[in-house]
C-alpha cells in the first residue's frame, strides 16, 4: 500500500451491518448475493494507481480479525445475542470474494460474491476505502483537511448560536467520508460540543468503532438490502409483499427492540399497507430516504393519527413515534424540517457526507448495492429518480407491474 491503512478494525462499519447481521445469521444463512459498485459521479474517473491502491487497501481489510474487547463490546448491545457474538468471533472478510477491475466507464468495475452474511459486511468499508483512496490521490489532502476543519468548525458554530437547530441528530458519513480522520475528528467535535448547543444534541455517530471510542450512542437499524433480500430473494414470494415479509422477520428477530423502518424499498404505498396496527406498534418509527421529506412526514403522522383515533392506544400515537430523516441532508434543510414537524411528531437526523466530507470540491455520489439474491435480480424502487439499480430491466418491469397489481386490487 502507498497509503496508511484505511480500514484498521472491523467494528469500522454502520451498526445496521451488525442488526441485519444477526437477522440474516439466524434466519437466512444460505442465501447468496452479488454487490455490485456504481459511481454515479460524471467525468470521475479512477486511475490504474487508484486501482491498485484499492486492491491493497482490500487486501490488508481482508486480514483483520475481531479483537476480544470489540466483541465485548458488542455484547452489551441489548438485542445482540451470545450466538451471533460468537460467529463474529470466527468470522472473517475474504479477498476471493472480490472482483475488481478497470472494466467501468469510471474505470473501477469492483462486485462481491458469497453468502449473504459475508458480503453484506463489505459494503460500508469498502465504499470507504474507494472514498479516501481518491481523495488522498486525486487532490492534495492536506489542503482538503484543512478546508474540512474550516466547514466543521464553522457547522458546530451554527449549532450553539442557534443558526439551525435540529433536535436530535446523528452522524451516518462512514461510506462517504473524506478520512478516517476526518469522521473522527467530526464525531468528536460535535458530541462533545453537547450542552453549548441552542436546541441540538449529537446522539452519536453510525461508525460503532468512533461510537465505542468516544463512548456515544452507535446508532442504525435497516438498510434496503433487507427490505430487497427477504422480499425478492426467493421466488416463492410475490415481491409486492416485500415490506411485510421483511416486518415479519425483523420482529421475529427483535420484537420492539431496534425498530425503525426504512420504507422507500419499493415504494412507500405498499408500507402503508403492510404497517398495520401491530406493526405500528413494533417500529418505533420510519426512516425517510428518497422523494419529498415533507409529503412523506405528513403520511406517516396520519397513518399513526388513523390507528391512533381508532384504538386510543399511546403506542402508536405520532407524538411517541419518531420520523428519522436521512436523505441528502445539510444543516439548513434538516432545520426547516425539525421545525416543520417537531411539535407533532418526534424528528431526528441521520446527516451524512455534510458531516463527513464537506470541503471545496464536490464529494463523491457511490454506491455499492446489492444486485442479486439467490442467483435471482433484486431491485429498490425509491421515491426518487435515479436511485434504482438494477442490471435486469426486465425484473424492474416486472417488480413494478406486481406493486401495482397489489396496490390497484387492495
Amino acid at each position: 500500500m502507498k497509503l496508511n491503512p484505511v480500514i484498521e478494525s472491523l467494528l469500522e462499519t454502520d451498526l445496521y451491518k451488525f442488526s441485519m447481521g444477526q437477522a440474516i445469521y439466524h434466519q437466512f444463512p444460505s442465501y447468496k448475493t452479488r454487490w455490485t459498485f456504481k459511481c454515479r459521479n460524471e467525468n470521475v474517473k479512477f486511475t490504474s494507481e487508484m486501482l491498485e491502491e484499492i486492491k491493497e487497501q482490500i487486501k490488508h481489510y481482508c486480514t483483520i480479525r475481531f479483537k476480544e474487547e470489540e466483541l465485548d463490546y458488542l455484547s452489551k448491545i441489548e438485542w445482540l445475542h451470545e450466538d451471533y457474538i460468537d460467529h463474529l468471533r470466527l468470522w472473517k472478510p475474504r479477498y476471493e470474494d472480490f472482483e475488481i477491475s478497470s472494466d467501468s466507464p469510471s474505470g473501477l468495475f469492483l462486485e462481491a460474491s458469497g453468502t449473504w452474511l459475508n458480503t453484506s459486511m463489505y459494503e460500508i468499508p469498502i465504499l470507504a476505502i474507494i472514498n479516501e483512496v481518491f481523495f488522498r490521490m486525486t487532490y492534495n489532502y492536506d489542503d482538503l483537511f484543512v478546508q474540512y476543519k474550516r466547514k466543521l468548525e464553522q457547522k458546530k458554530n451554527w449549532l450553539i448560536d442557534g443558526t439551525y437547530n435540529l433536535g436530535s441528530f446523528s452522524e451516518f458519513g462512514l461510506r462517504r467520508r473524506l478520512s478516517a480522520e476526518a469522521q473522527d475528528l467530526a464525531v468528536k467535535t460535535l458530541c462533545d460540543a453537547n450542552g453549548k448547543y441552542k436546541d441540538s444534541f449529537c446522539v452519536g455517530t453510525s461508525n460503532v468503532f468512533l461510537a465505542k471510542k468516544y463512548n456515544v450512542k452507535p446508532v442504525g437499524t435497516m438498510a434496503h438490502e433487507y427490505i430487497m433480500c427477504v422480499g425478492q430473494g426467493n421466488p416463492m414470494y410475490n415481491p409486492a409483499y416485500s415490506n411485510k415479509l421483511a416486518m415479519e422477520s425483523w420482529t421475529k428477530e427483535y420484537g420492539v427492540l431496534n425498530g425503525t423502518y426504512l420504507t422507500d424499498t419499493i415504494g412507500d404505498k405498499t408500507t402503508h399497507m403492510d404497517m398495520g396496527y401491530t406493526f405500528s406498534i413494533c417500529f418505533s418509527g420510519v426512516r425517510h430516504d428518497s422523494g419529498d421529506p415533507y409529503e412523506w412526514g405528513e403520511e406517516w403522522i396520519k397513518h399513526y393519527e388513523s390507528y391512533y383515533n381508532k384504538y386510543k392506544d399511546e403506542r402508536v400515537n405520532p407524538k411517541n413515534k419518531t420520523l428519522l430523516f436521512s436523505d441528502s441532508l445539510d444543516f439548513e434543510r434538516a432545520s426547516k424540517l425539525y421545525e416543520h414537524f417537531k411539535d407533532r411528531i418526534k424528528v431526528a437526523f441521520g446527516i451524512g457526507t455534510y458531516i463527513a466530507n464537506d470541503t471545496d470540491v464536490e464529494p463523491l455520489n457511490i454506491v455499492m448495492k446489492v444486485s442479486e439474491c439467490n442467483g435471482r435480480s433484486v431491485a429498490k424502487l425509491s421515491n426518487a429518480m435515479g436511485k434504482t439499480m438494477c442490471k435486469d430491466d426486465e425484473y424492474v418491469e416486472y417488480l413494478k407491474k406486481t406493486i401495482e397489481w397489489r396496490i390497484n386490487h387492495r
